[in-house]
């Protein structure tokens, strides 16, 4: 870490124990620290990253905004936060220099939310050199499973 690097890149770093060259890489292209890998998609939706390794990611997103017509969590929302729990551990996994690529999602949708936030972690069961797979569990405020998830990612040099 340098004295350089802004503070939410820092203080990220601390609570993710994401290396430091990882958060430096997106903050040069505008993401914040807490969307690392969500990038602007991962921000309109309001993912939060509050952990991050190779063997587990855990984050957060609202409801509110994420809701198709009938005021249900959308389902690609829910996608969308299993693809990016995933690919941050699949990334974290692959180390430096490396990147991952999903190239499988599964989604079943067990149970709607209406409000509150939506926690997802996604684990790793599989971590190879070139694919990496992760099972996310997304839940409630209740601790209620919405959906179940599985990813696989392709692992490739930059």
């Amino acid at each position: 870490m340098t004295d350089a690097a802004p503070e939410a890149t820092r203080d990220a770093a601390a609570v993710l124990k994401v290396p430091q060259e990882v958060l430096d890489h997106f903050a040069k292209l505008g993401v914040d620290p807490a969307t690392f890998s969500g990038g602007h998609l991962g921000e309109k939706l309001g993912i939060r990253i509050v952990e991050a390794s190779g063997d587990r990611v855990v984050g957060t997103m609202p409801v509110d905004g994420n809701q198709q017509p009938y005021g249900l969590l959308h389902g690609g929302a829910s996608a969308a936060l299993a693809e990016t729990l995933g690919s941050v551990g699949a990334m974290l996994h692959a180390g430096p220099g490396r990147y991952a690529v999903g190239v499988d999602l599964n989604a079943t949708h067990h149970r709607s939310a209406t409000s509150g936030l939506v926690t997802g972690v996604a684990t790793a069961v599989f971590k190879g050199r070139t694919a990496a797979t992760y099972e996310i569990a997304i839940t409630d405020d209740t601790g209620k499973r919405v959906t179940s998830c599985r990813l696989t990612c392709m692992l490739r040099d930059l």
